[in-house]
C-alpha cells in the first residue's frame, strides 16, 4: 500500500516500487506471526521428507519438513525452520500457507509454484531480500526430491546442473543468477560483480541472455 507519510525508521524501504513503499502488512503479519513455523527438531516418523538450503548471500539456513497424503500426494502438513531475515520468515510462511491451504497442493502443484508468486501474496518484497523468497522454494525442492526418492519416483527428482558460462573464470549460470538476485540488472552490474565476459568477450551473449532469463523469472 503505497503512503506519503514519512517512512518509520523501523521499516524497510522497497526499492522494487519506489522509495514511498515499505514492507505490506502482510509481511509484517507473517514476520511476526509466522504459519507453520516448527520451534524444535520433529519427532522421528512424523514427517515424510526433509529438505535444507543455506544461502551465504544472507546468511539463512532453511529447513522444511512436509507430510503427505499417500493415496493422493497432497501437502497434508508443511513446517519449516529458519533463523534468518524478516523476508525469508515471510516468504516461507506463507508459502507453507498456499500449499496446505483448501486440502493442499500435490507436490507436483507445489514445486510449480514461482517465487513472485509467494512475493504477490505478500504485497512485494524489496528487491535486494528477493533472494531470501528463494530459500523455501529451494528448499521445498530438496524436501520434494527426498520425497521422491523415499517413494520410489525417481523419475521425478529434479536435478539442477550447472554450466560454465565463463570458461576463464570459471563462472556458472547459477553465480549469474546469484548475482541478479543480488540485485544486478544489467551486464554491467554482473560485470562488476563476478568481472564474467572481461576475459572471454565470446561468452557475453549467453550471459545477457541468461540476465534477461532471471530478470524475468524471478521478477516477471
Amino acid at each position: 500500500m503505497k503512503t506519503k507519510a514519512k517512512i518509520k525508521k523501523t521499516d524497510v524501504a522497497s526499492a522494487r516500487v519506489g522509495d514511498g513503499w515499505v514492507y505490506s502488512e502482510t509481511v509484517k503479519d507473517h514476520f511476526f506471526h509466522p504459519r507453520n513455523f516448527l520451534p524444535k527438531m520433529p519427532k522421528k516418523g512424523e514427517f515424510d521428507a526433509e529438505g535444507q538450503v543455506g544461502s551465504p548471500q544472507c546468511g539463512d539456513v532453511m529447513r522444511i519438513w512436509i507430510k503427505v497424503d499417500p493415496k493422493t500426494e497432497k501437502i497434508k502438513k508443511l513446517k519449516w525452520r529458519t533463523f534468518g531475515c524478516a523476508s525469508a520468515i515471510a516468504a516461507t510462511s506463507m508459502f507453507s500457507v498456499i500449499v496446505t491451504e483448501k486440502g493442499g497442493m500435490t507436490v507436483d502443484q507445489a514445486l510449480a509454484i514461482k517465487p513472485q508468486d509467494i512475493m504477490a501474496r505478500l504485497g512485494g518484497l524489496p528487491v535486494r531480500k528477493v533472494h531470501c523468497s528463494v530459500l523455501c522454494d529451494k528448499a521445498f525442492m530438496q524436501a520434494a526430491n527426498n520425497y521422491f526418492r523415499n517413494k520410489g519416483q525417481h523419475e521425478k527428482i529434479i536435478v539442477l546442473g550447472h554450466k560454465v558460462i565463463d570458461k576463464r573464470l570459471n563462472i556458472t549460470d547459477h553465480d549469474i543468477e546469484e548475482a541478479v538476485l543480488e540485485g544486478a540488472r544489467t551486464l554491467l552490474d554482473v560485470q562488476k560483480k563476478l568481472k564474467v565476459g572481461v576475459g572471454d568477450p565470446e561468452a557475453i551473449p549467453a550471459i545477457e541472455q541468461l540476465i534477461k532469463f532471471y530478470l524475468e523469472k524471478y521478477y516477471g
